[in-house]
């Protein structure tokens, strides 16, 4: 699969730009385990053309995690326009437009998946953005606003001819948000489309290697994209990586490993955001990582309570004694087939 010039392989395995996760500790996380593409979190279009600390933070890149995405979003053409120039300045290898977030704060406005309910200035935007920009311009959106809406076939088509260098699709509507299942019919129709011939992603419900095997067996895409699996589980890419290659599946980490994992998360949090941010940023993750622990509820609490690193750490470590010996081996997400 290529973006542009830029040659992904067969196959290729995207981490999906989530707010307030994808920083870059967690997304050092991620590229250890084998991501083969990442995104920054999603970045507002007006606070970068302000120069607002914030925003401009998550311009911040790394080589080790290349190639990757900087992704924005926005509601005016122009604005939008000078965030690409921005973001594609920070030196990533793509830029990505984000009209999928359903959340209302956003898509209320217009941006995210609200540009969904005014396809032309959508495109309108996507256009001037590929014009502005050096290097391949992206897009990840829904399958239309809601049930009566499922017009992504038509947009696909439209921005595909406007420039973008690849599409992903999350199989959902905005009216969805995250409920329900996400459907992947209409992704492969869009993949199936014959005047489709840039890549098409498939993002949604990609909690297993299976569910990644049968979404490029059965609906064609060229890559997938996974978010809210990788929370507290960023060996999701190793393990999808080997069934893919194998077939076979690939025994969970012990805790004793999560232990190890969740001790290295967080000293790349310290590093990246200090001794207050990086105990904040990892809180979200550490109950994540030991999901279905028995009897856990205290030590999650002290977790997410404690702020003296060495404490923080020393608690962790009595995670490996106590419950160093449970079998997670169980912890695995069913197959996708039932429910496709």
């Amino acid at each position: 699969m290529k973006i542009g010039d830029l040659d992904l392989g067969a196959k290729p395995l995207f981490l999906a730009p989530m707010e307030d996760v994808t920083d870059p500790s967690f997304r050092y996380m991620c590229k250890r385990y084998g991501a083969d593409v990442m995104y920054t979190e999603f970045i507002p279009a007006d606070g970068l053309i302000r120069d607002a600390a914030k925003a401009v933070a998550k311009l911040s890149i790394f080589d080790y995690e290349r190639p990757i995405g900087i992704q924005i979003y926005g509601h005016e053409i122009e604005p939008m326009v000078e965030a690409a120039r921005v973001a594609a300045a920070a030196g990533p290898e793509i830029v990505d437009i984000n009209f999928g977030c359903p959340v209302k704060k956003i898509a209320g406005r217009g941006a995210g998946s609200g540009m969904m309910r005014d396809v032309p200035k959508m495109v309108e935007m996507t256009r001037r953005i590929v014009e502005a920009v050096d290097r391949p311009v992206t897009v990840k959106t829904r399958l239309g606003w809601d049930e009566e809406s499922k017009n992504i076939v038509e947009i696909a088509e439209r921005l595909q001819d406007v420039g973008i260098a690849a599409l992903t699709i999350h199989g959902r509507t905005r009216s969805q948000m995250y409920r329900g299942e996400a459907d992947w019919t209409l992704i492969g129709e869009v993949k199936r489309n014959p005047r489709m011939t840039i890549p098409v992603i498939g993002n949604g419900d990609i909690n297993s290697p299976e569910r990644a095997a049968e979404a490029f067996d059965r609906y064609g895409v060229d890559g997938v994209m996974i978010g809210r699996a990788t929370y507290g589980r960023p060996w999701i890419f190793r393990e999808i990586r080997h069934y893919l290659t194998t077939g076979e599946l690939l025994p969970q980490p012990s805790v004793r490993e999560r232990v190890e994992l969740a001790k290295l998360h967080f000293e790349k949090s310290l590093e990246f955001k200090g001794p207050k941010g990086g105990v904040l940023e990892i809180r979200r993750h550490f109950s994540t990582y030991f999901k279905g622990l028995p009897d856990f509820k205290a030590t999650r609490l002290k977790l997410v309570t404690l702020f003296d690193p060495d404490e923080i750490v020393a608690t962790l470590d009595q995670v490996a004694e106590q419950w160093g010996d449970y079998d997670v081996s169980a912890d695995v997400p069913p197959s996708l087939s039932h429910d496709l």
